[in-house]
Parts: structure tokens; C-alpha cells; sequence
């Protein structure tokens, strides 16, 4: 009897055991599935979050291009303006000395009509390109520290600036924010 009893023990106990292993694989296969379906959700999510940075990203980089573009330009018209504003400046302030000293010593009256449009306009020309052959020097546009100067080169003209005059004047077009990030 007590090898009976024995039998039913073992029996019992490998029965508890094949049913303790079958339900420790039913577990873990569980667990797998359970971290496998984690690891993914992860793996989408973090795709997810690369796709959307990778997209700020460009948004980020064709906004500042496109600002870019749009303050350089500004930067070159103010500069072109400064350089016309100059050279008219100067120029004029000549002819009318030189017409006025003429016109006055001769007690004669000054009188400027559109007949004389084509010749004004050469006069000013004449006075441009001979202000500009001695060199013309800017040391500010639209209110900003900037220096500049443009003289003459093989035939044309050439500007010459600093590297720093020039990184400050881009600058003060420039948002705060776009200044942080570039410099």
C-alpha cells in the first residue's frame, strides 16, 4: 500500500509539475508576446517622434532660408539706397555750389526747366563718377555703424568691407532669434 501511496505521489507530483511547466511556458510566451507588442509600440512611437522632429526640422530650415533671403535683400537695398543717397548727396550738393557760385557771381538768375533735364542729367553723372573715382566711404546705413567703401577697380568698381562691419550690419536686420542661432 505504501507503494501505492508512493505512485500516487509521484504521479500527483509529476502531474503538479508538468502542470506548473506548461502553465510557466503559457507565462513566459505571454511575456514575449506582451514585450514584443511593448517594444513595437515603442519602436512606432519613437518613428513617430523622428518623423515629427525630422519635419519641424525642414519647416525650421526653409523658414530661416527663406528670412535669410529676405533680410540679405533688405540688407542690399538699404546698402544701394545708402550708396545712391551718397553719391546723389554729394554730387548735387556740388553742382549747386558750382551753379550757384557761377550764377550769383554773375548776378544772373537760376533757373533749372525740363529743357535742361538731358544735361543735369549728365552733370550729375559727371559729378557721380568723379565722386566715386576718388572713392566713396559709408559709415552707416539706416541709422546702423556700418563701413563700406567703394572705389575704383579695373574700369568698375569695387565695394570693400569688413568681415566683422559686414556680420554687424546683416545683423541688425536680422530677428533676435534667427542672430542666436546663426552667431
Amino acid at each position: 500500500m505504501e507503494n501505492k501511496i508512493q505512485e500516487l505521489t509521484n504521479k500527483l507530483l509529476n502531474e503538479g509539475v508538468e502542470k506548473g511547466k506548461l502553465e510557466a511556458d503559457k507565462i513566459i510566451a505571454s511575456a514575449k508576446d506582451e514585450s514584443a507588442a511593448i517594444i513595437a509600440d515603442a519602436q512606432k512611437k519613437a518613428d513617430e517622434i523622428i518623423a515629427a522632429a525630422k519635419k519641424e526640422s525642414e519647416s525650421l530650415n526653409e523658414n530661416t532660408k527663406s528670412e535669410l533671403k529676405m533680410y540679405s535683400a533688405q540688407a542690399l537695398s538699404a546698402l544701394k539706397t545708402e550708396v545712391a543717397n551718397v553719391l546723389t548727396d554729394n554730387a548735387v550738393n556740388e553742382v549747386v555750389k558750382q551753379s550757384v557760385a557761377e550764377k550769383w557771381g554773375a548776378q544772373e538768375d537760376i533757373v533749372i526747366s525740363t529743357e535742361d533735364a538731358e544735361g543735369l542729367k549728365a552733370v550729375f553723372a559727371k559729378q557721380a563718377k568723379a565722386l566715386l573715382d576718388k572713392s566713396v566711404k559709408i559709415e552707416g546705413v539706416h541709422g546702423q555703424k556700418a563701413l563700406f567703401t567703394i572705389e575704383p577697380a579695373d574700369g568698375s568698381y569695387k565695394v570693400n568691407f569688413g568681415e566683422e562691419e559686414f556680420e554687424d550690419y546683416f545683423k541688425s536686420f536680422l530677428r533676435p532669434q534667427l542672430v542666436e542661432m546663426l552667431f
